[in-house]
């Protein structure tokens, strides 16, 4: 595990950009297309942060272009073309739902219940938040 751990932190900068954009198709993709998709000025710049992430193993050939053969954006889902932390949902979850439980529910009476909904949705949304913004340092 550590060494394809060393293989996915060496993917930064315009080569992390690349296997994204690559990632973000439904469909292989060529030289030009990424040169073009990423607004790079020559088709040998985009050539050679794909020999980079070809050498690495996380894309392979097929048909005409490259896909994506290793996802190291485990922490990542994939909603139309955005990839959002796989925690970010959680993170809204928590946040609306304490959002109802101060401003909706509020009773006039603080049961311990109550106290403990408020807590656990707090500590839920600090941990989905932290780790959100985790991924995000890390991957993007």
């Amino acid at each position: 595990m550590g060494a394809e751990k060393s293989a996915d932190e060496s993917v930064q900068g315009t080569t992390l950009k690349v296997y994204r954009f690559i990632y973000m198709q439904s469909h292989p993709v060529g030289v030009r297309e990424v040169q073009d998709g990423l607004g790079m000025a020559s088709s040998s710049t985009a050539h050679y942060h794909i020999q980079k992430l070809l050498t690495g193993g996380l894309i392979r050939e097929e048909g005409n272009g490259y896909v994506v053969d290793r996802v190291f954006l485990e922490n990542f889902v994939k909603i139309g073309g955005t990839a959002i932390p796989l925690q970010a949902p959680l993170a809204a979850f928590f946040s609306t739902s304490l959002v109802i439980l101060v401003f909706v529910v509020r009773p006039e009476v603080l049961t311990s219940g109550y106290l403990l909904g408020v807590a656990v949705n707090t500590v839920g949304l600090a941990a989905a938040a932290f780790q959100t913004v985790n991924d995000f340092r890390r991957r993007i």
